[in-house]
Parts: C-alpha cells; structure tokens; sequence
C-alpha cells in the first residue's frame, strides 16, 4: 500500500521532552487547522518524549576550495563569523566536496582555489582554527582518497591530516578519507568501483594515519547514494569512527522535474534512507549525520533555491530530519565543485568580500530558535489528522517547561487557520517566517527581523498570543511558517 501524506509525517514527525511533563500537568496538546469548513486535528503527545536532540545539529558545508580563499573561512571576516554564531553557539562545519578529492596541502603555498587542483597551506589552516575558536563550532575534515594512491600522495594526506589536526585541536569532530567513494567509478578509478576496493584503499589510508595520529576521530563512508555501504561500513570499521556519513539532495539541478512545487513536497525517498541510516546506527552504537545536504545538487536550481522556497524546504527538512534521528545535517554554501557560487547557498557570497543571508538562511535561523542550546531539547510524536493541505508540524520541547510547536504551510495559495487548546498553566507567544512571495529573493524576515549588513540578527519579542476560552486562533499563510512557543508559568 502506498504512504500517504499522514504516514509520511508520522514517521518524522517531532517531539518534545520530559521536563515539560514536570513544569505543566500532562495533556496532549489539540489543535484544529481549518481551511474553509474542514477541520484538520493536530496532537502532540507530551507523554511520548524522544531522544536529546545534539546541540551541534546544525552545520554547514563546504568545498575544500573555499578554505583556499583567502579571507573566508578566517576568524577577521566578521560578518560571517556573525552570521554564522547567529545559526547556534554549537554547529559542525564540514570541508571536503568533489574538490576534496583533487586537492593537495602545500605548507608554504600559494593556495589555490580551484575544482580540479586546489592547494591548502599552513595559513589557510592557521585562519580555519581561528574561525572554529571565534564561532565554537566543531570540524569534519575531508581528506583526498581520489588521487592516485602513490607513496608522495599518501604522504601529502598524512601531514594535512596532522596540521588540520595541529591547528583545530579540540574543534575537530572528524576526518573523513575520500568524498562519495560510490561515485569513484565515473571519474577516479575505472568501473565498476565496489564497497570492497574502497574499504581496501580506505585501510591503508586509516592505518597510516592512526600510526601517525593514534587518538585521530574518523568518520565515514561520506557516500552519495549507497546507503548499503554504510551498513556494511559501519559493521567493518566501527571501532576505528566516531560518527557514520551520508550525502542527500533533493534533486539534480539539471532535471526537468526539479522545480519550487517538487521542493515543497515530500520525498517518498528520504524516510526509507533515513530509517536504513538509523538501522545503521542503532547496529553500530554510532550516531549518523547527513553532512552534504542541500536541495539539487550541481549547485541549486535557480530561481527555485535562491528563493523562500528554500527556506521552508531547509526549516522542514532539518525538523524532519532529527526526527529520524538524525546527529545533525550540514547544508551545503558557498562555492561548488565546478567554481562557482552555489545558487542554493544560504549564506550570499558576491565574491567581493560582502556576505549577506539568502532565503535559505532564514529557515536554518528558524530552526535556531527551538532551544537546541539548552541541552535538554526533544523531540515528540505529532500527528496532523486528515487534510488535503500540504501542511508539516513539529513539536519541541525542553526540561524548563518550554515548548516550540512548528507549522509549516506549504502551499503556495492556501492559508491554514489554526485553533489551538491553551493548556492550563501556560502562554502562547509568536514568530512568523515569512516573505513577500515564494519566489521571493529579498525581503524574507523571521519575526518581521532581517539579518543586518554585519551579520546580526536581533531577535524580536515573540508577540504574545491571547486566548480565547482556554484557546487560540492563528493562521498560517500560504507558503509561511509559524513557530509558537508555549511556556508553562
């Protein structure tokens, strides 16, 4: 029988956490979303609490040719250090990509930046350990595996590896060997390329750099597509990672199909790889992290992944996504493997020193507000009743007695008018993610806020919600989200 939109959601759906059961009385929360006479049920169940969300879920991704350009990732360009400490004091930033596997650390330099013979030197690294400290995020760093296996090759990886290591100290995550080994047969290594040749090229690579550096965390297998090669990654190498790695994209930029309708939808693919991703983990007692992610691949779609679009499908995906159990997501920015700047990237390059956040970056803002920094932040079922809408909800919640319900309209024409039972002992409160259009490019704001010239963003009093009778009402318009906060007293 084929998924439908209510099954889909319930297996994603999210969550919020015991402690809420301490500060409020139980209830299970009921809300009727009406669109015209239709009343659609929504419940959170309070008593049902999942795992603790990662503090550091929220990451980003880059090329490893954009550490060779000078000034970026550096702890002096302000701004992106702002914007980046806007997404979370806790965060992953992930270096690796197609150029990864074309790459070289020459010591002395000069550095290079470019898709097939990128140069990483000293300084570049020095700047990368700089920018960890500044913004307190973590590292997951890519080594190159498509290379030729010479000895001078094997060499060159082991003393990048000890400099990433030297100069990130405590902020480094992970090293991953060799970016989406499943893809080596089109362009690294003649076909057909198998999980056996990787994890034998992998090992030698492994044990010369555990001889180097015995304490050094590993991740992996960093595949595009082969979900079944992390299981079998996960089984052969467990002892030696720290963490298990998968790539997604919603779409390839080049199809016809890839389009602001397909990016608003669900993908019937995600949940069955996010369940083989858990199953892996669960076996392996390791955690999972999806560290290239972003909508289609090849650099986004323009006029589909510069757009606000981007931003609902970022907020949906990354609350989906936890709920799978996910450890944490790294979206994609910046320059691509082909040289330029990706149109899906959420934070704005001109390549003229000015940084600016695009739409995509307002749900990844969005997503900041659910409290993941309290350590205590979870995730609950929620189940959205019969509706023709395309709407997704969320819950999450936190030992303080706090609560952040998400809902997310999906459709481009149709508001959802919300009516929402008021719990005895709580407030409701409001923060809208909106913009002009879904097409739109500028103008988004979350909490009628944007980010600012120098990267800030002052969040706003979230606007109180009265109740009406022990309830309220709200409606979410089409093609917006609406976090509602529900705070015990």
């Amino acid at each position: 029988m084929p998924m439908t939109r209510r099954d889909l959601f319930r297996e994603s759906a999210a969550v919020a956490g015991t402690g809420l059961l301490q500060a409020c009385s139980p209830f299970r929360l009921l809300a009727q979303t009406l669109s015209g006479s239709v009343p659609i049920p929504l419940e959170i169940a309070f008593d049902q609490p999942g795992p603790t969300l990662p503090a550091n879920f929220t990451g980003l991704g880059y090329e490893i040719s954009s550490i060779a350009r000078k000034g970026l990732i550096d702890p002096h360009n302000t701004v992106y250090v702002e914007m980046v400490r806007a997404l979370g004091r806790n965060g992953v930033i992930r270096v690796g990509g197609n150029t990864s596997d074309f790459s070289r650390y020459a010591p002395a330099g000069p550095a290079v930046s470019s898709p097939k013979s990128t140069a990483i030197t000293a300084a570049d690294l020095h700047d990368l350990g700089g920018f960890l400290q500044a913004t307190g995020w973590q590292l997951i760093w890519g080594l190159n595996l498509g290379s030729d296996r010479t000895p001078e090759n094997l060499a060159n990886a082991l003393d990048e590896a000890e400099m990433v290591a030297r100069f990130t100290g405590p902020h480094l995550l992970a090293v991953e060997i060799g970016n989406e080994p499943d893809l080596f047969g089109v362009e690294h290594r003649p076909k057909p390329y198998s999980y056996d040749l990787f994890r034998r090229e992998f090992e030698v690579v492994r044990d010369a750099l555990l001889k180097r550096l015995p304490n050094l965390p590993l991740a992996g297998p960093d595949v595009a597509a082969e979900t079944a090669w992390v299981a079998r990654f996960a089984a052969d190498e467990k002892q030696n990672l720290c963490l298990l790695t998968r790539h997604y994209y919603r779409g390839s930029q080049s199809s016809p199909t890839s389009s602001a309708r397909q990016l608003l939808s669900t993908d019937p693919t995600l949940a069955p790889m996010l369940a083989e991703m858990r199953a892996a983990s669960r076996t392996s007692g390791l955690p999972f992290r999806l560290c290239e992610v972003n909508s289609f691949s090849g650099g986004g779609k323009p006029g589909v992944s510069d757009t606000f679009t981007e931003a609902l499908w970022l907020l949906d995906f990354m609350l989906r996504t936890a709920g799978a159990g996910a450890a944490g997501v790294n979206i994609e920015t910046g320059v691509n493997q082909l040289g330029f700047i990706s149109s899906y990237s959420p934070i704005a390059d001109d390549e003229h020193d000015r940084y600016t956040a695009a739409p995509g970056f307002y749900g990844m803002l969005a997503f900041a507000q659910i409290g993941l920094e309290s350590g205590t932040a979870r995730l609950l079922p929620v189940t959205l009743g019969p509706t023709p809408l395309n709407l997704t909800a969320y819950a999450v919640g936190s030992a303080s007695g706090e609560t952040t319900l998400i809902v997310i309209n999906r459709e481009m024409l149709a508001p959802a008018a919300l009516r929402v039972p008021q719990p005895s002992g709580a407030h409701a409160s409001l923060l809208r993610l909106d913009a002009p259009s879904p097409s739109a490019t500028r103008g988004v704001t979350l909490g009628g806020v944007p980010v600012s010239l120098s990267g800030s963003w002052h969040a706003p009093q979230w606007k109180p919600i009265p109740a009406e009778s022990a309830a309220f009402t709200l409606t979410i318009p089409a093609c917006s989200a609406a976090l509602i906060k529900l705070t015990c007293k």
